[in-house]
């Protein structure tokens, strides 16, 4: 089985880093593929063009579409599984994420008359600097999910999931104090990412 990785941080110094290979380790070391879109290591293209957004615009599935946008899209009609690994900026993803979904998620491809296959899972695997009761209280994480969850994946995939490591901004000492138990627990995500539940 193979899983593609949606990967995105501007910086190789960073806990988000750490978990991308974790969760690696753990999809290889049950036997699977990964194949990874690193969008800040690629350059990638995150603002939509004035014809791209015609041609959404005025659904048109004319084969126009640009050649990074092309791959992204048979890496994921190759793959069984899709994964984000990112952090969260001002309670959603990063800008150059947000804009792959806007180039990538193309009419004729994930939405109109689709050409995207359903794929069997989806799970998003997220960093955040603040704790997890804060996310909470105040709808930030519900609404992160509404939007990943609930508009990004509904009816592309079968089976989704949302997970937040909280807490790991560098001043806080939860980040050290959970750094090797949460690791831990996105090698089993990567681990069991295919196995039959």
């Amino acid at each position: 089985m193979k899983a593609f990785i949606v990967y995105c941080h501007p910086s190789e110094n960073s806990f988000t880093r750490h978990i991308r290979d974790a969760f690696i380790q753990g999809v290889t070391d049950a036997g699977h593929e990964c194949v990874i879109s690193d969008l800040y290591r690629m350059d990638f293209q995150a603002d939509m063009t004035e014809a791209e957004y015609l041609r959404d615009a005025h659904y048109r599935t004319t084969p126009d579409v640009a050649a990074d946008v092309r791959a992204e899209q048979e890496k994921i009609n190759a793959s069984d599984a899709i994964v984000f690994i990112y952090p969260v900026f001002w309670s959603e993803a990063p800008a150059k994420l947000v804009g792959w979904f806007d180039r990538v998620w193309s009419y004729g491809f994930a939405y109109g008359d689709r050409t995207m296959k359903t794929l069997n899972k989806g799970l998003i695997l997220c960093s955040a600097g603040n704790p997890i009761d804060y996310l909470e209280e105040t709808g930030i994480l519900d609404s992160m999910k509404k939007v990943m969850l609930g508009d990004r994946l509904t009816g592309r995939v079968k089976q989704a999931e949302f997970v937040v490591f909280d807490s790991t901004s560098r001043e806080n000492p939860l980040r050290e104090e959970n750094w090797d138990k949460n690791l831990k627990a996105v090698y089993e995500k990567g681990k069991s990412l295919f196995a039959a539940k």
